[in-house]
């Protein structure tokens, strides 16, 4: 196992980093930053938003040797201290991206300011399910899972009303390496921090989507209520009319969420 490589694009206006607080946004897996173009769009007046992508995705390349969950975590960590050194930040992943925040939640606490783990959970699949997800798109390639992810990643009637940018999201599976994306099987295989969730001490917004069959709102209470079983502060916040991936399909709503969680904490002092 290694750390791999991590790439981001900036979505906020190009400026000089450190006058506003500093956004890190994780995708799930298949995607790419695209995933968060909007609501960093609606975001970027106020915070400097940066997303960055999984192995063999958008713009990271791929990767070579198996990785964790957790190794994603220090990748993201190794990305920030490339652009900011030792700078502290808000944290919000997807899916995937969202179990990164969580590791990085338990083993880099001190690195966030706070933590929007969208449409997630402690542990997600089985590994049994992972495992032959992996070695399937391993042997035939990424567009086999096109029909299936579309599936599970919209709400009903989301690709007829937004054709073209649900398409361009698709295509960002299509494009992945297939190798990286069944590492990133492999990690997910192998990912349950529920036991370790009570460790988590930087304020924690856990959103799900109401029709999201993945990770359903009850995954994220759990999320919420095993941070705050250990003396952490949490809040689960389920959002209608949404299936997986939260910032893609709700934008406006989830730009005001984490809006809302950043200015808290940066007035709080936790940002401090």
């Amino acid at each position: 196992m290694a750390r791999p490589t991590v790439k981001a694009v900036l979505l906020s206006p190009q400026r000089e980093l450190g006058d506003k607080p500093l956004l890190i946004v994780g995708p799930s897996l298949g995607t790419s930053s695209l995933l968060w173009s909007q609501a960093g769009t609606l975001l970027g007046p106020d915070v400097d938003v940066i997303a960055w992508d999984l192995p063999g995705h958008g713009v990271s390349p791929a990767a070579e040797e198996a990785f964790t969950v957790a190794d994603l975590a220090d990748a993201v960590i190794g990305l920030v201290d490339s652009i900011a050194p030792g700078a502290r930040f808000h944290y919000a992943g997807v899916s995937l991206g969202g179990a990164t925040g969580l590791q990085l939640g338990i083993k880099h606490g001190d690195r966030l300011k706070s933590l929007s783990v969208q449409c997630s959970g402690a542990k997600l699949g089985t590994a049994e399910g992972w495992l032959e997800r992996a070695e399937t798109v391993r042997t035939q390639g990424t567009p086999v899972m096109i029909q299936g992810s579309a599936q599970r990643w919209f709400a009903p009637g989301f690709m007829e009303s937004q054709p073209e940018l649900s398409s361009r999201l698709l295509h960002s599976l299509r494009d992945a390496d297939r190798f990286s994306y069944a590492f990133c099987c492999e990690a997910l295989a192998g990912f349950d921090v529920r036991d370790q969730l009570g460790t988590i001490r930087v304020p924690t917004q856990v959103v799900a989507g109401a029709l999201d069959e993945v990770a359903p709102p009850s995954m994220a209470g759990e999320v919420a209520a095993g941070i705050t079983s250990g003396g952490g502060t949490a809040t689960a916040v389920s959002l209608e009319g949404v299936a997986h991936l939260a910032p893609f399909e709700a934008p406006g709503h989830v730009a005001e969420l984490l809006k809302g969680l950043i200015t808290w904490t940066e007035t709080q002092g936790a940002g401090a």
